[in-house]
């Protein structure tokens, strides 16, 4: 395994995105333990598309079939609930000290959800994958397996110190009502701009 591949994986998990958006509204909303059981939800999610990269089931969903698209709108309604959710105030994204944390279970489903619901994922890992490991390399399907757990092993670890990060500083984002306001509309805008960024990939 090059450092080549572990330097490029490392940019691609810091990079924002659905999970890193999530982790960090679940950690700053319910505290360092919700944090971290998103992004737990978020990592495993990764599991399933890893194994239809592996399998080849990936380049049959990316074909254009009705499969692609159904679970391609499925996804971005999610991430447009997501966002109204954050706007509404409701759920795991209320930041306040008023109301009972939301339960592990929820917290990882949503997690799960997310990126499940987002074929592009399952695309990635195959445009990403052949780039350190080509598909006609001796046991190219064992060693895309193993490049691909470490890049999901690496996203975990990467998305717990988001969560540890966001709920070390909780406490002075619920002091400052008009910074919670400002963060909620902006995890709104970050959930309303990935579910169109989605819907594009459907058309």
């Amino acid at each position: 395994m090059s450092i080549a591949f572990l330097v490029t994986a490392l940019v691609v998990v810091l990079t924002p995105g659905t999970g890193v958006v999530y982790t960090i509204s679940t950690a700053l909303a319910a505290g360092r333990r919700a944090g971290l059981l998103a992004a737990l939800g978020c990592t495993v999610s990764l599991l399933p598309h890893l194994a239809a990269a592996v399998t080849g089931l990936a380049a049959v969903l990316r074909a254009g079939t009705p499969a692609f698209r159904v679970v391609t709108w499925l996804g971005v309604a999610y991430l447009l609930w997501m966002a109204w959710s954050a706007l509404r105030d409701r759920g795991a994204l209320r930041v306040d000290d008023g109301h009972p944390a939301p339960a592990a279970g929820r917290v990882i489903r949503d997690g799960l959800l997310m990126n499940l619901l987002n074929p592009k994922v399952t695309v990635f890992f195959v445009a990403f994958l052949p780039q350190f490991v080509p598909p006609d390399a001796p046991a190219a399907a064992a060693r895309m397996l193993l490049h691909g757990t470490v890049f999901v092993l690496l996203t975990l670890v990467v998305f717990a110190g988001y969560a540890a990060l966001a709920g070390a500083l909780r406490r002075r984002v619920l002091a400052r009502p008009r910074l919670t306001t400002l963060l909620r509309h902006g995890f709104a805008g970050s959930f309303l701009a990935l579910g169109l960024g989605l819907a594009l990939t459907a058309r």
